[in-house]
């Protein structure tokens, strides 16, 4: 069984990869859905794969550091494009939130990437 909890972050950033003229190459911000997905079995007693409120403690402190903030100058997230903000979400979650299986950011309401560890 998968669960997932949405998180939604306001934040900038610009992608200093892409040619001058390529829109991304200059400041603007994004409304990021952020989706954290675990897996694992039903329990028993609980009926659950987790409580909600403990995947939303584990996520909290990414959440501080991302909402409202210039992404790029995060460590880590110098390029930061979905892809690499997925990838680094992923990092910090994955050794403290058992059943991770999933990571999905959208920067738009029909853009965004999935990521399911490395591999």
């Amino acid at each position: 069984m998968e669960i997932f909890k949405g998180f939604q972050i306001e934040a900038a950033h610009r992608l200093p990869n892409v040619p001058d003229d390529h829109k991304c190459s200059r400041l603007h911000g994004h409304s990021f859905r952020i989706e954290i997905h675990v897996s694992g079995d039903v329990g028993d007693d609980s009926g659950w794969v987790m409580d909600f409120a403990d995947l939303k403690k584990a996520f909290r402190p990414l959440f501080e550091q991302l909402d409202h903030n210039y992404l790029n100058e995060i460590e880590g997230l110098e390029n930061p494009t979905s892809e690499n903000l997925a990838r680094w979400i992923w990092e910090r979650l994955v050794d403290d939130l058992p059943g991770l299986c999933r990571v999905v950011v959208c920067e738009t309401c029909n853009s965004g990437c999935s990521y399911t560890g490395p591999g």
